[in-house]
């Protein structure tokens, strides 16, 4: 039974596992300490979240004839849009890829943070900062129906790769062959 015409196409949206917990990809990541992880954990990354949205807040204010709830919505859409690029769309690590023989060059930062551990401090904080921006930015924006869905939608966007069930899995539009998303680290 031959079948003429066009064959099916792939599905619109792919999820696809990355990395791998081989033996070798294990000793890799454990023969040194993962620079491009370790400073979550260090005492100022918490507190240099507020100063950043703090000074992105300043900085937007004194833009002539600003409105307080647009104001609001460029700092939460700026915050969201650098930690979601920080955190799940640049892959490996940046600095030093060499380090770990390409242990981590499918992973991203949320990935290699705390060894791939869900729920722990920082992972808490790095959740719930998004989430007490956009209920800040909500209040100043007085609950505008528009502005709510703007902040909303983009919340969701960074919360949703967060997941523990999508830890190290890929969703892609429209996936072809041989196509990466995220930018993947350069080979020297």
């Amino acid at each position: 039974h031959h079948v003429k015409g066009r064959q099916r196409s792939a599905s619109i949206v792919t999820v696809e596992p990355v990395g791998g917990d081989s033996l070798e990809e294990v000793l890799d990541q454990n023969a040194y300490k993962n620079i491009n992880s370790e400073w979550v954990n260090y005492k100022g990354a918490w507190v240099i979240h507020p100063v950043l949205i703090i000074i992105g807040k300043i900085m937007v204010d004194v833009i002539p004839g600003m409105h307080q709830d647009a104001s609001w919505t460029i700092v939460n859409l700026s915050y969201l849009l650098i930690s979601y690029i920080m955190f799940h769309w640049v892959t490996g690590i940046p600095f030093d890829p060499d380090s770990h023989g390409g242990a981590y060059d499918d992973l991203t930062l949320w990935e290699q943070i705390d060894e791939g551990a869900q729920y722990t401090p920082s992972k808490k904080w790095l959740i719930c900062t998004p989430i007490a921006l956009f209920l800040i930015s909500t209040h100043y924006t007085h609950y505008n129906p528009w502005l709510f869905a703007i902040n909303f939608t983009a919340l969701l966007v960074v919360l949703f790769p967060k997941l523990p069930q999508l830890h190290r899995q890929r969703i892609r539009f429209l996936y072809r062959p041989g196509y990466t998303s995220g930018a993947a680290t350069p080979a020297t």
